[in-house]
């Protein structure tokens, strides 16, 4: 048969003469510049692999800090242009042929990443810390990644001064995914963008130069673990679209009010089957649950944030809880509103065990990393509450807190980084015995930073928890406000233990130096303290701005 034949063949099988294939295919049109902030990330992350290939070694380490830099910050320029452009109020709409909703919340959360991931940044640029190795200056990380810890090659590497300035490209592929996450209007873009922050995590996890078996270890869990979410998640996402017919947000809502009537003939078994939506929306919130790090799905959370190097725990810990929660507040508002009797009272129960697991358990820790790790999941425990309510002050308190919680969790990771002994970050807590006495401005600046984690008032964890726990009383889950206000309590016991610890203690004869960094991780700490105060002390701009970016665009 001859290849015009076939041709033919082809194209009358798929109904389509040679006279009118514009009726059949349409260029799918996309908004580049509602989309600029994940196009910029991404761009610069692709020019960042670039730079590992052709500049010279010597080289790298400024040409990435810079790029990354000047990345976020225009970004973020991009983020406030949309902002002020109308894009958060009354221009919102759904962008990219049906996959990005460009909405309040996604800006507002959008802007909330940028923001924290540039502070971030200046914690993996830091070279002070640890003295210099052979003459050179050196890094959290380790001098050639894909060396055996201990090998030859990994000492011949030291020796050379390598650095793995692979870190920052990375740290922007994560940032884009995490971008695009609480964005997403159809659940395969969600799925992709949780692959494309989830991947560049579990490689940063194993890159540590210090403990290098740990770090390894910590993201091999990260990564197993990981994998079971996402599997979950997919499972999830094959069952919805089974029920619906659709992967769109805004069908499978429709479906679930019942507002949808045609059924696909293909799917005429399953559509409207309410088994394939109850499962399959457990299963996603599954998936999206493990990301928060609340119980009964947060087994990750201590091993990694203990074995991850430090700059990447206090990226980690802010902005892949900022995206995460992004995404379960539109799954639940946008897309299951129509069965919130059935989400409400799981909810409720997660949200009570996490509160409670995460502030007991934080008690009996003895290594810092370890507490804040704990400290992060109560924390998840409280935006929960937030997120129960139903309420548009639900949404916005969500906002609020996730605003003000990943600027803390990032100084308070900055200041870990400063105190070492010989064998690096010295994060037992025996060894912060007195700490207060020997370095009183470190102390004093983790001691505001424990105190916000612990809600006291004149700090910006007081604003942020009111807010929620107002937001579910009003919601009528007075009950979660309750037990909140527990373990608010138990957790206090344990922040200002640490600081009864720092100040009241002796300091021993053994005990640690605090680094003097450069002024990159200073700016970082600074930036932590003055969001800290500012959003304590007067909230209130902070407050409108996130009840102006708490509607969705359906």
């Amino acid at each position: 048969m001859s290849a015009t034949a076939v041709h033919s063949l082809w194209t009358m099988a798929g109904g389509v003469t040679s006279a009118a294939p514009a009726e059949r295919f349409k260029a799918p049109v996309i908004e580049y510049a509602q989309l600029a902030p994940v196009l910029i990330v991404i761009g610069v992350a692709v020019v960042g692999v670039l730079v590992e290939a052709f500049v010279p070694r010597r080289l790298r380490y400024y040409t990435q800090v810079f790029l990354t830099v000047v990345a976020l910050a225009a970004a973020f320029a991009a983020v406030v242009g949309l902002a002020a452009g109308g894009y958060g109020t009354t221009k919102a709409h759904i962008a990219a042929m049906g996959a990005i909703a460009i909405d309040g919340p996604t800006l507002f959360l959008q802007g909330t990443i940028l923001l924290t991931s540039l502070v971030a940044v200046f914690t993996f640029a830091e070279r002070r810390l640890d003295p210099a190795a052979h003459g050179n200056h050196v890094d959290s990380f380790a001098a050639q990644a894909a060396s055996v810890p201990g090998s030859d090659s990994e000492k011949a590497a030291v020796r050379a001064g390598f650095t793995t300035t692979e870190v920052f490209p990375l740290l922007l592929f994560s940032v884009a995914g995490m971008l695009v996450f609480p964005a997403a209007n159809d659940l395969l873009t969600l799925f992709v963008a949780l692959e494309v922050f989830s991947l560049p995590l579990y490689l940063l996890c194993a890159v540590a130069r210090r403990k290098r078996l740990m770090s390894q270890e910590a993201a091999v869990k990260y990564f197993l673990l990981g994998a079971f979410s996402s599997a979950f998640l997919l499972f999830g996402i094959a069952l919805l679209y089974g029920y619906a017919g659709s992967v769109s947000y805004a069908t499978i809502a429709n479906v679930v009010d019942g507002s949808v009537i045609r059924i696909d003939p293909a799917l005429a078994d399953t559509m409207g089957n309410d088994a394939l939506l109850l499962i399959g929306g457990a299963m996603i919130l599954t998936g999206l649950l493990f990301k928060v790090g609340a119980v009964p799905f947060h087994m990750w959370t201590p091993d990694v944030y203990q074995g991850a190097p430090t700059p990447v725990t206090g990226f980690m810990a802010a902005a892949t809880k900022v995206a995460a929660f992004g995404a379960l507040l539109r799954l639940l508002y946008v897309v299951l509103p129509g069965l919130a009797w059935d989400w409400r009272p799981v909810m409720w129960a997660v949200a009570i065990v996490t509160m409670l697991g995460g502030a007991i358990v934080a008690v009996t820790q003895t290594d810092i990393k370890r507490l804040l790790a704990y400290s992060s999941i109560a924390h998840a425990g409280f935006i929960l509450a937030g997120v129960i309510a139903t309420t548009p002050d639900g949404i916005s308190s969500v906002l609020f807190y996730l605003g003000a919680y990943s600027f803390v969790t990032v100084g308070a990771f900055a200041v870990v980084t400063l105190v070492r002994d010989a064998g690096g970050e010295a994060t037992h807590l025996s060894k912060w015995a007195g700490l207060g006495r020997r370095s009183p401005l470190v102390a004093a600046v983790f001691a505001v930073f424990l105190l916000a984690f612990a809600g006291i008032p004149l700090t910006s964890g007081f604003s942020g928890k009111f807010a929620v726990f107002k937001a579910a009383a009003d919601g009528g889950a007075g009950g979660l406000v309750v037990v909140g206000v527990i373990a608010s309590a138990i957790a206090a016991f344990f922040y200002i233990r640490v600081i009864v610890l720092m100040f009241f203690s002796e300091p021993k004869a053994d005990g640690p130096t605090v680094a003097v960094p450069s002024p990159l991780t200073m700016t970082t700490i600074a930036v932590g303290v003055a969001v800290t105060l500012v959003l304590g002390l007067a909230p209130q701009y902070f407050l409108d701005l996130a009840s102006q970016a708490g509607v969705f665009v359906r």
